[in-house]
Order: structure tokens, then C-alpha cells, then sequence
């Protein structure tokens, strides 16, 4: 926006980014470094309007992480105002500040802190203001409840009356102190979602709710198995069905009707045959993975050697499926045209980036085309991409007429993108005192996140080696963390296990991270670790991790019975992201992240033969469920004296290592793969 559009929000006093081309955030979905945030720019703006409501622009977006209101919570803490008080304006590209994406748990650290910036700038520009109306010094005077009161003379003038007349647009500044979050009042408490009574009441309505005057529903002709070639296609049918629209763009076939029934049946009506190439199966996913990876450095000089002197040593390989995201809203686009304007309501991570592609789809500048996001039900890195909102657009143009398309689970399964699956071959080196002294780390195709140990170890070599993937693959919740800790706390408890010493205290030996050693204690004292009398046929797990600022240690209590039917007992989590900004919140996404990291760790997994995906259903995709659930305990670490971080991910990467581990202790039986049981009993080694 330009100074003039931004003051079509009303007069009053704006924060704003005056600079342009800022670059929000350093990183991109992949996890790759960009570049730093430039000094002294923020991704925010804030409005107080003359009625004193504050408007709030960020160009994150909610999916059920509900940072809508820890965001809130934060600008009402600086501002020192009621949260009611605050609209935060998300994820619409006409009206919000370029942002890269919500991803990688950089919204707290990094927007949160942006907009406790613009808030503080805003307060400070408020007690300017009121020091030249009250003629009086700044010290005396104190911002609360929206007025600026004289603590001197007893006089208060509202935020409102302060800038009624005026349009004043200041830079941000990050010269004026932010508030400890030690002292916070606003934040760090327990606040309801601001916009819960709309949920509760059905009033909110996600993009697959969404209707408009004359809007059709549209379906897509799908190959029926991945690489698919069109060979022949027959559309008489279904053209000929009343009310029906039919397009065809060189491949790109679908259909449009008034009613989701009538669309329906048109794609039915159409009759295609393919062609497709001979692919890789489930059963040599690995093979595949490792023999058409990419070699990065060779095993150095300094490993062989450290690995050789050592006293003992130990190998093996860790493998992980493919598994979905499985969100609760499928990926749903509402696209309309206007002249050579277009706007698309859709569910992604990445309004920007959408953006970017419609426009460059259809060759129009990108001022032409506004993305809007609403609240969205859920995403785990599964949608940073906009499929459905391109398809929709490309139909609306063709149609000339309002298009909706919601895509089916079948289809979300199969034409989404998975958690990449991954082969990990780690050799270490050790003492038999529990000192390890080499490690050799190698993880082909599922990623580079959280490759490095967190542990003590002079001679260390970690390589991620690219693949050729014959699944679509992308971001998930933890990225590769979730793969790596699996294979490298798998790997620490076996070792423990060699020589004889306590899972627990060979970690805490091998480490120097105060706050890594102080969440497994704090897990381990709640679980009662060394306290807590073991039951008949139990065992006890354990693993921590660092993830994009999270500090997280789990532990697991299993039961194997004599059929080998395996029972999650117990989990107990220790989690510290810094300065906790909402405690229920926060302790919600904990929650979740250990019942998902349940399902990738016991069952999840896609399975595919050839090309074609062979559980694209929630009724053949195992997921988890009530009974799944064990008891769970969540121990968080409130650290007021350090900046909060994100708690997206991290909270998930230790689940499955600790159950893993837990079954070690049980029975002996070192499982090696994710999930770990895929047909529900321990199959024993």
C-alpha cells in the first residue's frame, strides 16, 4: 500500500514499514537461509484509529495454531490495552505487509517480536503526542485502557482524541525498550482464542463453506495414477448434460455446475484412457532412495581413524515411510474475475506465494491479483503450495462466473504432498565410560533439518544426501527433524544399552546444553523416572532435541504383552520455548503435536504400488484415535528471562524415539523404522 490507501482505513496514528521489498523472514519452506532480516524493518503495521480501535496487518496466517490471538495478546501487552480492542487483519495480500509464509515456528520469535516493536513504537508516538497536548513531560504521563492519563495533573485524553484530524505515519523504531516478558500482564496469561464465539457457534466459515451469487462447483479429471498420460478422452457425455461447463486445456480437463451434485456427475460421465511408465513401489522405496541419491563429501580421514581407536563401536539403518498430513479441511480455493482482476479465497501457508504463482499463470501483474486467507482448519507444513486455488482461478477464467473447488480426502491423499520418506545409516564411535568420541551421520532424501547431534562429540561427520523421490514430498511439522532424532536417539539409547548405563544419565553425560539437560530432568522427575515403580511387562523410554528454538525431552511408558501387542501407557513431555505467551495455548500445541507424533511413530505410513497410491482414505490411512491416546503429561518450562520462540514443531520430534526406545527397554528388541508398528504387534528381531 501506498500513504494514501493506507489512510483509507480512516485517520489516526499508523506504524508502518516505509521502505519497500522488505524480506520478512530468513528462511524459506525448504528451511534454506536466505538472508538476514534487514536492520531496523519490520513486517507489521498497526492503525490506531480516532474510534480507538487498533488494527493490526500481518501477512501470517492462522491454521489453528491460534497465533491470531497470542499475536494480539502481544500488542496489547505493549500498547497496554484490552485484546478486545485489537482486529488483527491476516494473510490478505491487498491489505498486509509481504510476508514469506507461516512456517519453520517463526511467527512468535520473529512476528511476535515485530509487532511488540510496532506497538511500543506506537505507544511511544501516543505519549509524544499527549505530552504536547498536556504540555507536560513524558515521564509523568502513562498509556492504559486506550487513553494517555497525566499521573501529575489527573488529566486523560483517549487514544482516539489524540489523533482525531490527523493521518501520521511514523517508521517503526526498535530504539524504545519492549516490556521483560517477566513483567507482562497481558501476555503470558491464559487469554480465549479472541474469535472463539464464532467457531462455537458454526459462524465461522472456511473456504469449503463459502458461497457466492452464481458461483459454481468445479472437479478435476485426475490421472489415475502418478505420470499418467492422456491418451484418449471422451467429453460428449458430459457436455451434453444440462447446465453443465466443460474445459479442456491441452491436459487440464474439468467440469463446472450450479450443484456439487451435477459436477459430480459430469466427471463421472467423462471416459479417458492412460498411459503410464513403470515406477517404484513401497517395497523398494529404500533401495531406490539410497542407489539414486546424490554423494555429497566422502567419509573423512579423521572419522576412520576416530572410529577405529574407539573402544567400541556400533551401526545400523533407520528407515521412514511417506506419511500424509491428513488436515482437517482439504485444500479449497474460491477464485472470481473481475475484468483482469482476480481474487482467490484459499487455505494456504502462503498467500504471497500464491499470489506470485496466479500471476505469473496468467501472465498479469501481481497488483491484479489478491489472495485471501481465512482462519484455516490446519496445514502442518502440508500447504505451502496452491494447487486448488490455481485450478479454481483457471476455471473462473474460462467460465466467466464465480468457481469453488474443495478437494476430495481421496484426492488430498493422493495429489498433496507427503513427509518425505528417508533412509539414516549413523555409525558412532565410544568409551566404554559413555564418552562418544566419533560419529558418523548420513540421511538420504528426507532432509537436512536438525541433522547435527546436540551431544558432545569431538570427531563428527553429518551429510544429507538429495534423492529422486517417487512420491511428491515437501514440508511437514518438524520437517527432517522428526526422521533424524528418531534415528540419532534410537541410536544414543542403544548405545547406553551396550554398555550397561541408564539412558538418562548417558545423555545427560554426552551434553552441555544447560536447557537440553534441564527439560530431560524436568520430563524425568514428572515421569517419575527414577521413582516410579515399573510395572510387569514395562519399559522405559527416553529422548530429547533442540528444534527451531525448542527444547523438548519425552518420555514414554509402554506394555508388551505375551501375544506382543504393544500399549502406549504414559507420555510425559518437558517443553521450554522461552517466555511462554499463552499457557493453555501453549500447552494445546503440545498436546496435538504429541497425538500426531503418535500416529507417525506406530502406524502411519502411505503405501503405493507402481504409481498409484493404495490408502488414499481416513478408512484404510490409520490415524490416530481416542483409544490411541495414553495418559499425558506436559511439564512447561516458562523461561521469562529469554524471548519466546516458536512451538510448532519441535514438541513432535522426540515422541517416536522415546516410545521406540521404551519397547527397547521392554523387550529387547531394537526396532529400526518408522512407524513401528505398521501391522499393530511387535514384530520381535
Amino acid at each position: 500500500m501506498d500513504r494514501r490507501q493506507f489512510f483509507k482505513l480512516g485517520g489516526g496514528l499508523a506504524v508502518a514499514i516505509i521502505l519497500q521489498d522488505v524480506i520478512a523472514f530468513a528462511a524459506d519452506p525448504s528451511g534454506t537461509i536466505l538472508s538476514p532480516v534487514p536492520s531496523g524493518q519490520v513486517a507489521a503495521w498497526i492503525h490506531i484509529g480516532e474510534d480507538n480501535m487498533v488494527t493490526v496487518f500481518t501477512g501470517k496466517v492462522e491454521v489453528g495454531q491460534n497465533i491470531r490471538t497470542s499475536l494480539t495478546q502481544q500488542v496489547a501487552e505493549e500498547l497496554n490495552v484490552d485484546v478486545s480492542s485489537i482486529k488483527m487483519v491476516m494473510g490478505d495480500t491487498d491489505l498486509v505487509p509481504f510476508d514469506n509464509g507461516t512456517y519453520g515456528s517463526l511467527t512468535t520469535p520473529q512476528m511476535g517480536t515485530q509487532l511488540r516493536h510496532t506497538a511500543a513504537t506506537a505507544r511511544q508516538a501516543l505519549l509524544d503526542l499527549a505530552a504536547k497536548h498536556f504540555s507536560s513531560e513524558v515521564t509523568s504521563l502513562k498509556a492504559a485502557g486506550g487513553m494517555v492519563s497525566d499521573q501529575k495533573s489527573g488529566k486523560k485524553i483517549s487514544f482516539g482524541a489524540l489523533t482525531k484530524g490527523q493521518q501520521i505515519l511514523i517508521p517503526i523504531s526498535k530504539q524504545i525498550p519492549l516490556i521483560n516478558p517477566a513483567e507482562w500482564k497481558t501476555a503470558g496469561k491464559t487469554t480465549p482464542k479472541v474469535n472463539d464465539r464464532t467457531f462455537i457457534t458454526g459462524g465461522h466459515k472456511y473456504v469449503s463453506d463459502m458461497k457466492m451469487p452464481d458461483m459454481l462447483y468445479a472437479k478435476i479429471l485426475r490421472p489415475p495414477v502418478y505420470q499418467a498420460k492422456l491418451l484418449t478422452v471422451d467429453l460428449d457425455a458430459a457436455k451434453a448434460m444440462s447446465g453443465v461447463t466443460v474445459i479442456q486445456d491441452g491436459t487440464f480437463i474439468a467440469v463446472a455446475a450450479a450443484s456439487l451434485r451435477n459436477a459430480n456427475s459430469a466427471l463421472l460421465a467423462i471416459k479417458a484412457t492412460w498411459e503410464s511408465p513403470d515406477q517404484p513401489s513401497k517395497a523398494q522405496l529404500f533401495e531406490y532412495l539410497v542407489k539414486n541419491a546424490r554423494e555429497t563429501e566422502p567419509e573423512t580421514s579423521e572419522i576412520k581413524q576416530s572410529l577405529t581407536a574407539s573402544e567400541q563401536q556400533h551401526s545400523d539403518t533407520y528407515t521412514i515411510d511417506y506419511i500424509a498430513h491428513v488436515p482437517l479441511e482439504t485444500r479449497s480455493a474460491l477464485a472470481q474475475w473481475i475484468g483482469d482482476k482476480l481474487t482467490v479465497w484459499t487455505g494456504t501457508q502462503r498467500p504471497f506465494g500464491v499470489q506470485q504463482d496466479l500471476a505469473a499463470k496468467f501472465d498479469i501483474p501481481k497488483e491484479n491479483v489478491r489472495v485471501m486467507v481465512p482462519d484455516t482448519g490446519s496445514g502442518y507444513g502440508g500447504k505451502h503450495s496452491g494447487e486448488a486455488a490455481l485450478e479454481a482461478a483457471h476455471i473462473a477464467k474460462e467460465t466467466k462466473r464465480p468457481v469453488k473447488l474443495a478437494w476430495t480426502r481421496k484426492e488430498e491423499f493422493t495429489w498433496a504432498y507427503f513427509r518425505p520418506a528417508g533412509v539414516i545409516k549413523v555409525k558412532s564411535g565410544f568409551k566404554k565410560d559413555g564418552a562418544i568420541n566419533a560419529w558418523k551421520f548420513e540421511n538420504y532424501n528426507s532432509g537436512n533439518a536438525g541433522l547435527k547431534p546436540q551431544y558432545r562429540i569431538p570427531n563428527q561427520q553429518n551429510n544429507f544426501h538429495p534423492s529422486l523421490t517417487p512420491l511428491k514430498q515437501g514440508s511437514y511439522r518438524g520437517l527432517a527433524a522428526t526422521a533424524n532424532a528418531f534415528a540419532r536417539e534410537s541410536h544414543i539409547s542403544d548405545i547406553a544399552r551396550m554398555i550397561d548405563m541408564d539412558q538418562l544419565e548417558f545423555r545427560l553425560k554426552n551434553l552441555d546444553d544447560a536447557r537440553l539437560k534441564a527439560v530431560l530432568e524436568a520430563a524425568a522427575k514428572s515421569f517419575g523416572w527414577h521413582t516410579k515403580q515399573k510395572r510387569k511387562g514395562c519399559g522405559y523410554g527416553i529422548a530429547c532435541d533442540y528444534v527451531k528454538g525448542g527444547y523438548v525431552a519425552t518420555c514414554a511408558e509402554v506394555m508388551v504383552t505375551e501375544d506382543n501387542l504393544v500399549k502406549i501407557v504414559r507420555i510425559t513431555e518437558a517443553f521450554d520455548c522461552g517466555a511462554i505467551v499463552n499457557p493453555h495455548h501453549l500447552e494445546h500445541q503440545i498436546l496435538g503435536a504429541i497425538v500426531q507424533g503418535l500416529g507417525g511413530a506406530l502406524f502411519e505410513s502411505v503405501d503405493f504400488e507402481n504409481g498409484k497410491i493404495l490408502n488414499p482414505n481416513l478408512s484404510d490411512y490409520r490415524v490416530p484415535r481416542f483409544k490411541d491416546t495414553p495418559e499425558i503429561t506436559i511439564v512447561m518450562v516458562n523461561r521469562t528471562d529469554i524471548a519466546p520462540s516458536g512451538a510448532g514443531e519441535a514438541p513432535i520430534v522426540s515422541v517416536a524415539p522415546a516410545i521406540r526406545n521404551a519397547i527397547l527397554q521392554a523387550t529387547g528388541t531394537a526396532l529400526r523404522s518408522l512407524p513401528l508398528l505398521p501391522t499393530g504387534k511387535l514384530e520381535r528381531s
